[in-house]
């Protein structure tokens, strides 16, 4: 998505950990809950409010979901949407410290 001036247009993913066993999941496009970031929803920033609220009522097997702002160059399937802030980016593709412990 691009805004009017041609730049990437805020887009927004949920994410959260599951309860089971900790692990960052995301809250995909079939309404549950996924380890692989690539299945994730992503809106525009606009309806952020509309997703967080529909992950919060599949939230059963997760704890404190949360949006996240992403670049996904309008993600669909098979295209991986990038977190903004760095702190996302470790928990969805792993440790900076090596490519060994990477997801």
């Amino acid at each position: 998505m691009r805004d009017k001036k041609g730049a990437p247009a805020p887009e927004q993913i949920v994410t959260a950990n599951r309860l089971s066993d900790g692990i960052v999941v995301f809250f995909d496009r079939d309404g549950g809950w996924s380890d692989k970031i690539e299945r994730a929803r992503v809106v525009a920033k606009a309806d952020g409010d509309t997703l967080i609220a529909a992950a919060e009522a599949a939230a059963g097997a997760v704890v404190a979901p949360y949006l996240i702002d992403v670049d996904s160059a309008g993600a669909g399937e098979g295209v991986r949407p990038v977190p903004r802030r760095y702190r996302e980016r470790i928990r969805a593709f792993g440790p900076s410290i090596h490519p060994q412990f990477a997801k």
